[in-house]
């Protein structure tokens, strides 16, 4: 599907900027808006619409009612229980440490890549694989701008490092136990009711199944664990023979193989 760029309703020069911002990463064509809607512009061009706005893109795939954009969305009130001195699930499954390495194969709206960022801190690395390349630019783009009032989750956001990419590709090129822990969270099979946060997500981006070849990469390359999240009734736990670690009360679950 083709894809153009446009302003707000009511561009200034910070919008303008960002359009052109978003041009040079992503190749398209800037479309002036001419106080037309998305709808009329989707129509007109038969493209998506990114819309550089005040300070975001809002990404308009057709069909979709709401927009795809930038927020922390989970990771804001996870890391603040973490700083409470409360457990996440994430932490504990992957018993993730300062200075580990996390790379993460399905980066999305990289709210897990933010927790695991606040744990392994600035000596550690975490890096966020995605395929789609306006939701790699939007989520990087936001991981770097987006005003949070926490230093903590600034920090965390700023440190992980956005590669637009095929996992299963990047995997192949990466050394042999290179990373400690791989982690992969392909959409849910099946969507989950109370998950509004993710709507717009599970419409945008490219949804890839997890394969043999996947996991096989994947246990190749992590030097300590592969971890999966995916709903509790999912069928990759046992496809790949994966420890499943049942959450009472939760409707996804982790899997986990260690190396």
């Amino acid at each position: 599907m083709a894809a153009i760029i446009t302003t707000g309703g009511r561009p200034d020069e910070q919008s303008e900027q960002l359009a052109m911002e978003a041009a040079e990463v992503l190749g398209y064509s800037i479309i002036e808006r001419k106080k037309r809607s998305v709808a009329r512009l989707q129509q007109e061009y038969e493209a998506d619409v990114i819309v550089a706005g005040k300070g975001r893109f809002d990404l308009y795939r057709i069909g979709m009612g709401e927009p795809f954009f930038f927020h922390p969305n989970s990771a804001a009130f996870r890391l603040k229980r973490l700083m409470k001195g409360e457990t996440d699930p994430l932490v504990e499954v992957a018993q993730l440490k300062r200075g580990d390495t996390f790379l993460d194969c399905t980066l999305g709206l990289a709210s897990d890549s933010i927790i695991a960022s606040f744990i392994t801190g600035d000596c550690g690395e975490v890096k966020g694989v995605e395929m789609d390349s306006a939701v790699a630019f939007i989520t990087k783009r936001g991981l770097q701008s987006f005003p949070a009032e926490s230093e903590q989750l600034v920090q965390a956001m700023r440190r992980i490092e956005v590669l637009h990419a095929d996992a299963v590709g990047f995997l192949r090129e990466q050394p042999d136990s290179s990373w400690d822990i791989v982690y992969m969270d392909p959409m849910f099979h099946v969507p989950i009711a109370e998950s509004t946060n993710f709507t717009a997500l599970r419409q945008v981006g490219v949804h890839s199944f997890l394969t043999q070849e996947w996991m096989e990469q994947a246990k190749r390359v992590c030097k300590r664990c592969v971890v999966i999240k995916d709903r509790f009734d999912s069928p990759v736990f046992e496809q790949f023979h994966m420890e499943q670690k049942i959450r009472p009360n939760t409707k996804f679950h982790f899997g986990i193989i260690e190396k």
